[in-house]
């Protein structure tokens, strides 16, 4: 993805977000220039993941396939602070037309909530045993505490105020129809690194082509901030 194109969505969310009255952490607003600066206070935000992200999956047609995410709170997955804080809080600008790949989680259970906007649509099937196949087999998800059964490929629709458990093991894509989304995640620790498994072979986050300097940097660069 080109910068440009990156500092474009974000501001783009940035608009959507206060359309909705939905506020981030002041972590938010610091500047790249800022950061090398403020590593030290914000090291346990760094290691846990937090702040902006934005991906296209490496397939460069963020319209159609791509989300923008703002990573709330998380535990940091395999150290002391991951165990004491065991959950994780995202925000997700969903565009309307636009489509989150098929993926699972193996640690992560997660629940999505529709927070406002067009209606939120999920495709969910069952990981086959090799864990890069679709299984045939019924299964069931629970949906605001009501137990749905569900064929292979059946499509749940979400309208704002409703959400919908995802287990691991339970392939899911999602989009947005009628309108843009505000969609919510509350889950497990999150660990985007090596806890998500996309049905095709498509990496997580994109590979950024610098045309402009950034607006704000994203989670998979702070990293380098760290002693």
């Amino acid at each position: 993805m080109k910068r440009s194109e990156i500092n474009t969505i974000i501001t783009g969310s940035i608009a959507f977000f206060k359309k909705h009255r939905f506020f981030l952490p002041p972590f938010a607003w610091i500047k790249p220039d800022e950061w090398k600066a403020m590593a030290r206070e914000y090291e346990s935000a760094i290691q846990a993941g937090l702040g902006w992200d934005v991906t296209d999956f490496g397939l460069g047609r963020f319209p159609e396939t791509g989300l923008l995410l703002f990573t709330i709170r998380n535990g940091v997955p395999g150290t002391e602070n991951g165990a004491e804080k065991t959950y994780c809080e995202k925000i997700i600008h969903l565009r309307v037309g636009q489509e989150c790949p098929s993926h699972y989680h193996v640690s992560k259970m997660e629940d999505i909530i529709n927070r406002g906007g067009g209606v939120l649509c999920f495709r969910l099937y069952r990981t086959g045993k090799d864990g890069r196949s679709y299984t045939d087999e019924e299964f069931s998800v629970e949906q605001d505490g009501r137990t749905v059964s569900c064929e292979p490929g059946c499509v749940i629709r979400l309208e704002p105020g409703e959400s919908l458990t995802i287990p691991p093991y339970l392939y899911h894509s999602f989009w947005a129809e009628e309108d843009d989304v505000l969609a919510g995640e509350v889950s497990r620790v999150n660990d985007d690194v090596i806890d998500n498994f996309f049905y095709e072979d498509i990496p997580r986050f994109s590979d950024i082509q610098e045309d402009v300097p950034p607006k704000y940097l994203l989670v998979h660069e702070l990293g380098k901030f760290l002693p």
